[in-house]
């Protein structure tokens, strides 16, 4: 696991979005002239959080259902009842784009608040071919509305829908001969190609969700139109897709609450990224979080997320991910970090122009009102946020308004 490098008296050269320059305050200072110039005194600054696993494009809520766990009801009985996934899919498909955007809106401005700046979003709650496709229009448009960075995945095997009730094989047909292939031509003529950022084909491979083969299948398909790998997997019911998506050169691989030691074991040779989401198991009440500890000790890379959805996880704060990371997980407030944000850069597929305070590399940073890193895994229930960063430009601030404004120079420097 790599660990942040510290500077004492650091500082930070940005122009045009880019950071130009890092090192001590005595080297970089004297030698760039900043049109804005702040001061971050005895506190930390560090790279913008990466949330490598979310599900933000939604419509309603699923409240009741909070309700019913809390009574005993277990998620996959909500789910084989016509509940969870299904319950959010039947608001979805009756939402316009409009409305789908209004909604996500005030969700991304908490998490940008919070201190995340590039966000993977997924479909996988229209089950449909025309409401999956919705989906991805409502989040190219997002990606314009406002200032963090979205990283758009294609989960149209996230759940059988109520149509295909005890035909998960045909809809899986459908994925794969029309559906696929139609998100594969909106991609390629989208902004995120333009823009070089990575779409991703994803699939629950889960007992009363897809099959192993199934989302093999799923999976093969979307490499096949040119879309990067990610999967759900082992999270309540261990079928293989660990492994199955690691060897199909995925990406990520998300949940991983009951890998075993022997998978993880091979999981760490390759180039996949494990992701851990204990929101998750918070939510639900499940003490039985992804041994991330071990993953690490085995020689994998471990990034954090959220998960934010409506039903397993509304959580919108990297923040309380690590705090939760640390406690029951076992990462240290170092690796918490690293986890949520170098690694979780190479989860997205972006590492190399984010994660990280590098010249070259998007100028994404937070300014962190503490004196020390290990607060934001050490304190929880709060945000420590004080300024946020995005490429170059502030994009809030608990500050006044003048000293936000501010930010939207071409040049900075960042005294810490």
């Amino acid at each position: 696991m790599l660990y942040p490098g510290i500077v004492p008296d650091g500082a930070i050269a940005i122009h045009e979005g880019a950071i130009v320059a890092v090192g001590n305050s005595a080297d970089i200072v004297p030698n760039f002239t900043a049109a804005l110039s702040i001061d971050a005194a005895r506190r930390v600054v560090c790279p913008g959080f990466v949330d490598a696993h979310t599900h933000i494009v939604y419509a309603g809520d699923r409240v009741a259902e909070f309700e019913m766990r809390i009574q005993g009801a277990a998620y996959l009985d909500i789910l084989a009842a016509g509940g969870g996934i299904i319950s959010t899919t039947r608001q979805v498909r009756q939402a316009s784009v409009a409305e789908l955007i209004e909604q996500t809106l005030p969700r991304l401005e908490t998490m940008l608040r919070h201190g995340t700046t590039v966000v993977e979003v997924k479909t996988g709650y229209g089950l449909d071919a025309a409401s999956e496709l919705k989906m991805l229009e409502a989040i190219e448009e997002l990606a314009r509305r406002q200032p963090l960075t979205l990283v758009p995945t294609f989960l149209a095997a996230h759940a059988v829908p109520p149509e295909f009730s005890g035909r998960a094989g045909d809809y899986v047909d459908l994925i794969v001969a029309e559906m696929i292939p139609q998100a594969a031509d909106w991609y390629r003529s989208s902004s995120f190609a333009a823009q070089n950022i990575p779409f991703f084909i994803d699939v629950f491979c889960e007992k009363n969700a897809f099959s192993l083969e199934q989302s093999r299948r799923v999976l093969e398909a979307g490499v096949k139109h040119g879309m990067r790998v990610k999967a759900h997997v082992d999270e309540f019911v261990n079928l293989g897709g660990s492994l199955m998506a690691s060897a199909l050169g995925a990406v990520s691989i998300d949940h991983l609450d009951t890998t075993t030691p022997e998978q993880m074991a091979e999981i760490a040779r390759s180039s996949t990224v494990c992701v851990a989401i204990p929101a998750v198991n918070f939510h639900l009440g499940n003490p039985h979080y992804a041994n991330a500890r071990a993953m690490i000790d085995a020689g994998a890379a471990v990034a954090l997320a959220t998960d934010f959805n409506p039903g397993s996880a509304p959580c919108p704060s990297m923040q309380f991910v690590m705090a939760l990371a640390c406690r029951y997980q076992r990462l240290p407030p170092a690796e918490a970090l690293v986890a949520s944000t170098i690694n979780a850069a190479y989860a997205v597929g972006l590492g190399n122009v984010c994660g990280s305070l590098e010249p070259g590399k998007w100028a994404d940073v937070l300014v962190v009102d503490a004196p020390d890193y290990r607060h934001l895994g050490y304190q929880f229930g709060g945000n420590l946020i004080r300024q946020v960063i995005r490429q170059g430009r502030m994009v809030w601030s608990q500050l006044d308004s003048r000293e936000k404004n501010g930010g939207d120079s071409g040049s900075s420097c960042w005294h810490t």
